[in-house]
C-alpha cells in the first residue's frame, strides 16, 4: 500500500471535457496508466463548498452540516461563506490522517480554513471577507496559512498573486506552485488541492465555450507540475493520484431575485432605506436552486401553496418544490430551511430583495453569469474521476459512481479509518 495520495479537484470539470483534456500530455498519461469513472453523481445542492465537504468526509450534507456555499443571513447582500474546518460536523480525511500520524496538506481546499491543529501544511481557500481590512496579500496569508510554511513557501510565491486583476488563473498558479514546493520539501502523505479556473470560465462564458480550452490546457499543465514535484521528491513509486470534480453546470439565461417576489407577497418587510426589518419567508440562493426559510411554523402551509402556485405558473424560475422532508429523503440534505425550489433549467437564484426580480444573464453579477450549478445532481453533464498509482487498477472503466464514495476510497488507499462515512469504498478501482 502506497503512503502518498494527491487529490486534485478540478472545479466544474465534466466528462465531456476529457475529449480535449484527455489528449493533453499529463491527463493522457494518467488515463493510460490508471482507471476512469465517467459519471460521478454529486450531492444536492451541487455547490462547491457543499460538495468539497462531501469529498473529504464521505458524508451527505445532512451529516456534514454544510448546506450551502454561504450562511443564511437575511438582509445581508454579501453573506459570509462556510469555509472553516470546525464548521464540518463529522470527521474528515485530515482528522483521520492526523490520528494515524500522517502529514497532510490543503492548498485552497474549501472548508479547511483555521484547521492548523489538524492540517500540517495549510494554504486555505481565502474568501472575499477574509481580505477585507487587510493591508495586503501578505497580511492575509500570514494570518490564514500555516506558520511553518510562511517563510519558505508563501513568501517566495506571493508575487504570483495580484489583487488588482481577476483571481483566476493567478490563484491556481499560486496554489499549485505552493503545493509543489510543499511536496518537494515536506513530502506530505495527503495533499488536497482545488483549481477552479474551469468553473470560473464556465460562469463567465457558458457551459461549453471557446474560452474553455484555455482553462483545460492550463489544468493539464498544473497537473503536470504536481507530477513533476512527486518525481522530484522521490516518492513517485509510492504516490496515488486522483483527478476528481465537484459538479457540472447548466446553461442559464437569467437570474431570479426570488426575495423580490417574496417581498411583493408580504413575506419580507423593509424600512425606507430598503433594509430588511423582518421576514416570514426568505430565500437563500444556491445557484440553480434556493432554500426557502420560514420563520413561523404556522406560515409553512401558506408559503408552500404560494411556492407550488409559482411553480405551476412557469414564469418564476421554478420547476419543482421540495419540502425539507422530501429533500432529506431524496438527496440527504436537511437544515433549518423548510423548502427547496429547483430551477426551471435556465434560471438561477440570487439573494437580493430589492430592484429587479428577473435579471438577464448578460447583466447578472459574475457569480451567476452564463452557466451555473446548484441543480439536482442527476441533471446535465456529470463530473468524472480519474485515478492512477500503485493502489489503483490500470484500464478499469466504469460508467457511474458516487461522489460520496470517494473519501472512503481515499481512506482505504492511505490505510485510514473513516467510520462516519456514509459512502462505500470503490472496490472495483482498487488492486
Amino acid at each position: 500500500m502506497a503512503n502518498h495520495l494527491i487529490v486534485v479537484s478540478v472545479d466544474a470539470l465534466v466528462y465531456e471535457d476529457l475529449e480535449l483534456l484527455g489528449k493533453q500530455p499529463n491527463v493522457k498519461r494518467l488515463l493510460e496508466n490508471g482507471s476512469l469513472v465517467r459519471h460521478m453523481r454529486t450531492v444536492y445542492p451541487s455547490l462547491t463548498h457543499i460538495v468539497h465537504t462531501t469529498l473529504m468526509t464521505g458524508c451527505t450534507p445532512d451529516k456534514t452540516g454544510i448546506i450551502a456555499n454561504e450562511h443564511f443571513e437575511p438582509g445581508n447582500a454579501r453573506p459570509s461563506w462556510y469555509n472553516a474546518l470546525d464548521e464540518v460536523q463529522c470527521e474528515t480525511l485530515f482528522h483521520a490522517a492526523k490520528k494515524k500520524g500522517l502529514r497532510t496538506c490543503s492548498c485552497r481546499w474549501p472548508l479547511t480554513a483555521g484547521g492548523f491543529d489538524v492540517i500540517d501544511y495549510l494554504v486555505p481557500e481565502i474568501m472575499d471577507e477574509d481580505r477585507e481590512g487587510a493591508a495586503d496579500l501578505l497580511e492575509v496569508h500570514r494570518k490564514m496559512c500555516s506558520p511553518e510554511i510562511y517563510e519558505d513557501i508563501i513568501l517566495p510565491n506571493i508575487g504570483i498573486l495580484d489583487w488588482s486583476k481577476s483571481k483566476h488563473p493567478t490563484d491556481e498558479e499560486f496554489q499549485i506552485t505552493c503545493a509543489c514546493d510543499i511536496i518537494r520539501k515536506y513530502k506530505p502523505n495527503l495533499v488536497l488541492t482545488h483549481p477552479s479556473f474551469v468553473d470560473d470560465t464556465r460562469h463567465r462564458y457558458g457551459l461549453f465555450s471557446d474560452k474553455l480550452n484555455e482553462a483545460l490546457i492550463a489544468t493539464d499543465r498544473w497537473i503536470g507540475m504536481l507530477l513533476d514535484a512527486v518525481r522530484d521528491a522521490g516518492i513517485e513509486d509510492d504516490t496515488n493520484i486522483a483527478i476528481v470534480s465537484d459538479h457540472g453546470h447548466l446553461e442559464e439565461v437569467r437570474s431570479i431575485a426570488f426575495n423580490v417576489f417574496l417581498k411583493e407577497k408580504g413575506y419580507i418587510d423593509t424600512d425606507e432605506q430598503g433594509n430588511v426589518t423582518g421576514w416570514r419567508a426568505y430565500a437563500k440562493g444556491c445557484g440553480l436552486s434556493a432554500e426557502i426559510y420560514v420563520s413561523e411554523a404556522g406560515d409553512k402551509e401558506a408559503v408552500y401553496q404560494d411556492l407550488c402556485s409559482m411553480a405551476r405558473a412557469g414564469i418564476y424560475g421554478i420547476s419543482e418544490v421540495l419540502t425539507a422532508e422530501e429533500a432529506e429523503a431524496r438527496y440527504g440534505i436537511c437544515g433549518a430551511f423548510s423548502f427547496i425550489v429547483e430551477t426551471d433549467g435556465y434560471s438561477d437564484f440570487c439573494d437580493e430583495w430589492l430592484g429587479e426580480a428577473v435579471i438577464p444573464a448578460e447583466r447578472a453579477a459574475f457569480r451567476y453569469g452564463h452557466s451555473d450549478h446548484g441543480h439536482m445532481p442527476e441533471k446535465g453533464p456529470q463530473p468524472p474521476m480519474i485515478v492512477c498509482g500503485p493502489d489503483f487498477k490500470q484500464g478499469e472503466q466504469l460508467d457511474n459512481g458516487k461522489v460520496v464514495d470517494e473519501a472512503p476510497t481515499f481512506a482505504r488507499v492511505l490505510g485510514l479509518d473513516l467510520p462516519e462515512a456514509q459512502g462505500r469504498v470503490m472496490e472495483a478501482l482498487l488492486r
